[in-house]
């Protein structure tokens, strides 16, 4: 008997397989096909022959600890303990897995903001609880009212993504006020923040929840080295929470990988002495910029990208059919892969929307704007 009977294979799985079988583009999983800055890959070569293959501490490496707090710090004027409330995890994936499995219980209710990663939801179900899809506005801000209404005495944890996937919107201050108001009412609710893409973001500048005192004490911080360092495939993550939180987390942590791959940390923490996350946002921001310039004269409608790596385009121009065929035919007749928006949905809400992701050299992002101005 499954213990997770609605749950099939991953869209992103189903997309690439099938960009894999009809040679289309891939523009569908949200990876890089860039190379890795070099400063990186080196450190990685010489850390091969040097003694870094052993289990490292449970809780992270004792330097990257450290240098996780120096960036916290210089980032959001945070300080935070590297000992008690760091922990270094097998992608934020594995973080976000081990935050839900210690803290919700048995029949809990987790509020999740719909459309939203589909990480989120499996780990609730598998601790006997119930997720609690609440859909975003249109326009996919927040809306508070609807949220509020959604919580209960059951409610054991809000889940944010800010910047968002799939659409790049990011939180305004009016948000994480009405958010604090919300939590005020309901002091026994947990935040779990996943921003994973805090350093892409561009015109406006991302929010985060590290810079609100109000929220410290009850948030867990998600973020992710690999998003933020193009190494997707490392697994590096790393989750920030207050001690009576992290303590917990741990537990379920130390029995799931107990500790992270060695040489990835030892690699991030030498990087770190030089590298500077301020160039990222910047560095994506042209990305998404030759994109949408690329695409001014196809048929789809370009929605706002605030932040990630993901451009959100309307095809309500192009077809009528849903947003699932749509996507399927796209890598069939035309070469390329996206992403449906509504498989983000509880309800598979259809607005006609697909996601583009645009980390990708400029040569793929070419080829796969002329396919796409074709249609």
């Amino acid at each position: 008997m499954s213990k997770l009977p609605n749950i099939g294979t991953s869209i992103f799985t189903v997309m690439s397989k099938m960009a894999v079988e009809y040679n289309a583009i891939n523009l569908s999983q949200g990876f890089p096909n860039f190379p890795v800055d070099e400063r990186l890959t080196d450190i990685v070569a010489q850390l091969a022959k040097e003694n870094v293959h052993q289990y490292l501490p449970m809780a992270g490496y004792t330097p990257l600890l450290s240098k996780i707090a120096a960036l916290v710090e210089k980032s959001y004027g945070r300080i935070i303990q590297p000992e008690s409330e760091i922990l270094v995890t097998a992608g934020a994936t594995e973080g976000i897995f081990a935050s839900i499995q210690a803290l919700v219980q048995m029949n809990d209710e987790v509020i999740i903001l719909d459309p939203s990663y589909d990480c989120y939801e499996a780990p609730v179900l598998l601790s006997n609880a119930i997720p609690v899809r609440v859909a975003l506005n249109d326009d996919y801000t927040p809306n508070w009212t609807r949220i509020e209404k959604a919580c209960s005495s059951k409610t054991k944890m809000i889940i944010i993504n800010n910047p968002h996937n799939p659409t790049g919107k990011i939180l305004t201050q009016t948000d994480f006020e009405a958010l604090e108001k919300l939590l005020l009412k309901f002091p026994n609710i947990v935040l779990l923040s996943d921003e994973v893409y805090e350093y892409i973001t561009f015109e406006k500048k991302h929010l985060s929840a590290h810079t609100r005192t109000n929220l410290l004490n009850r948030c867990i911080m998600v973020s992710s080295f690999g998003k933020t360092f193009h190494v997707t495939g490392w697994k590096v993550g790393y989750l920030i929470a207050p001690e009576y939180l992290m303590t917990e987390i741990k537990k379920v942590h130390q029995f799931l990988v107990f500790s992270v791959n060695s040489i990835s940390q030892v690699a991030i923490s030498n990087y770190l002495d030089f590298v500077s996350v301020d160039e990222i946002g910047g560095f994506y921001q042209k990305k998404r910029d030759y994109f949408r310039e690329l695409l001014q004269t196809s048929r789809f409608e370009l929605m706002p990208s605030e932040g990630t790596y993901f451009q959100v385009a309307s095809y309500a121009a192009i077809s009528n059919e849903n947003d699932v065929d749509f996507c399927k035919r796209l890598i069939i007749e035309h070469g390329v892969a996206a992403i449906p928006i509504s498989t983000f949905y509880a309800d598979r809400k259809d607005l006609h929307l697909i996601r583009f992701c645009f980390a990708k050299d400029n040569a793929t992002l070419e080829e796969a704007a002329q396919k796409l101005c074709a249609i």
